[in-house]
């Protein structure tokens, strides 16, 4: 690894490792923010749905301003804004100051997350970029390992406003690193795709918008499916102005490609997995087992620990083995822990029950994560690669949202929160839903290409299928 490998690898680690970190201390400290700015349950629900939003709808755009105006720079306006978004948070002296700030931060991470991944996969060839993706998910792990733990902490001995300031003095270091240590490099549009910003935007708008509020509002009320509607009709709209654009922010070509066109559903699956487990395993641990959310915290780390210690082993092996057979036995694991889990919760089940399906649920996942990241980035020519990324980050983020809205619902036609026995039972079914969406990934990633020729830059540009 050359030393200018090395600074893009790392700071681009760190950005992410900053937000992820972020992302899992907040919804650990919601109980604490309640308290002192008297916000109700909606009003939590927003801290955490705000910051989503904007980060979903503008993923695309984030990745296409990178190519217009160069990544190294969209990169580091995109860590400027997170930060003083942080800083914001700190201060806000009402909860809605708060949504707000948050949104802001959302918008800061679109820039930053699409790009960092855009500078490593631009830096290191094909043959190391596994290994390279491997390593950026293992830095990011930390921050899911000790995120718990950091949470719990502060909920329990510190003011929830130094989750926000710890974002200023690692915010600026990056800024400053990058400016000296990173190239700039931009991607092949030389202009922007207004139009496609603007249906891609308001499009992904709608779609998230009706899954936050489907619980809420009904999913057959008038606002959800509308929301729902004009997103779905604007995307296709998006995909029909991109066919035709002569510089698309998204060409339609890439799904020409077995390698993006399926990567991507499976990608969609493996955080929508994901993301409906983290939302209700620390709930269960304090409602049902009766931990406080420092013990909550503790009982996720083996969980989380594994996507620090996995994600660069499955990285470095999908380099020599390819990636369909890690995408694949990485879901199916997912499947099988959190199908272990909806069989045997309950009231009385104890922790150490649960363990050993935690552990290979999340080894599965970050099996799954670096091998389809590679998949995706790999489809497409070098100079692209930008708008792959844009598309797969887009993809991640509302297969979470998309993950939280399933399993909530789930959860809420099975049990509540009146007591541990009705929590214990949506709770269970709520991981069986969970399994099913991590199987139907499975299933879409069985039709990942075996191994990546190494032409395939010339068969996306051509539109040629690419075969395994």
């Amino acid at each position: 690894m050359t030393p200018k490998q090395a600074w893009a690898l790392g700071l681009a680690s760190l950005a992410s490792f900053m937000m992820a970190l972020d992302s899992l201390v907040v919804t650990t400290t919601l109980s604490t923010i309640r308290q002192d700015l008297a916000a109700s349950v909606e009003d939590l629900e927003w801290t955490v749905t705000s910051y989503n939003l904007t980060f979903a709808v503008l993923l695309l755009t984030g990745a296409a301003l990178g190519d217009r105006f160069g990544r190294r720079r969209m990169f580091v306006v995109g860590l400027a804004v997170f930060t003083v978004a942080s800083v914001a948070c700190a201060l806000s002296p009402s909860i809605g100051t708060l949504v707000a700030a948050r949104a802001l931060q959302g918008a800061g991470a679109a820039l930053v997350l699409p790009l960092s991944l855009t500078l490593i996969s631009a830096l290191f060839p094909p043959q190391q970029r596994g290994k390279a993706m491997g390593l950026y998910l293992g830095i990011t792990g930390l921050a899911t390992f000790s995120g718990p733990f950091i949470g719990g902490a502060i909920a329990e001995g510190l003011a929830w406003q130094w989750i926000f300031w710890l974002n200023l003095p690692v915010g600026v270091l990056a800024i400053l690193l990058t400016l000296r240590r990173v190239d700039e490099s931009v991607g092949p549009n030389n202009r922007l795709d207004l139009f496609g910003v603007a249906l891609v935007t308001v499009g992904a708008f709608g779609v998230v918008w009706g899954l936050v509020r489907g619980n809420a509002a009904g999913w057959g009320s008038a606002e959800v499916l509308g929301a729902l509607v004009l997103g779905v009709v604007l995307l296709v709209a998006f995909v029909r102005w991109e066919q035709r654009a002569e510089a698309p922010m998204l060409p339609m070509r890439f799904f020409r490609a077995r390698a993006f066109a399926t990567a991507n559903p499976a990608n969609f699956c493996v955080f929508a997995s994901l993301y409906g487990t983290l939302f209700f395993l620390a709930q269960y641990f304090q409602t049902v087992l009766g931990e406080g959310p420092l013990g909550a915290g503790l009982r996720l780390m083996p969980w989380t620990a594994t996507l620090m210690v996995c994600a660069p082993i499955a990285g470095r092996l999908a380099d020599k083995h390819g990636e369909r057979t890690f995408v694949v036995v990485g879901l199916l694991l997912q499947t099988v822990g959190m199908g272990w889990i909806a069989a045997v919760a309950d009231t009385d089940t104890g922790y150490l029950a649960l363990l050993p399906a935690l552990v290979v649920g999340g080894a599965g996942l970050t099996m799954a994560m670096p091998a389809a990241q590679k998949a995706v980035v790999g489809a497409v020519r070098p100079q692209e690669i930008g708008q792959a990324s844009g598309a797969f980050m887009t993809l991640r983020i509302l297969g979470g949202v998309f993950g939280v809205a399933v399993s909530v619902a789930v959860f809420a036609g099975v049990g509540g929160y009146a007591s541990a026995a009705e929590f214990s039972a949506g709770f269970t079914a709520a991981m069986g839903a969970v399994a099913a969406l991590a199987f139907t990934g499975m299933l879409a990633a069985l039709g990942m290409p075996r191994r990546r020729p190494a032409a395939t830059a010339v068969s996306v540009t051509t539109g040629g299928d690419i075969d395994g």
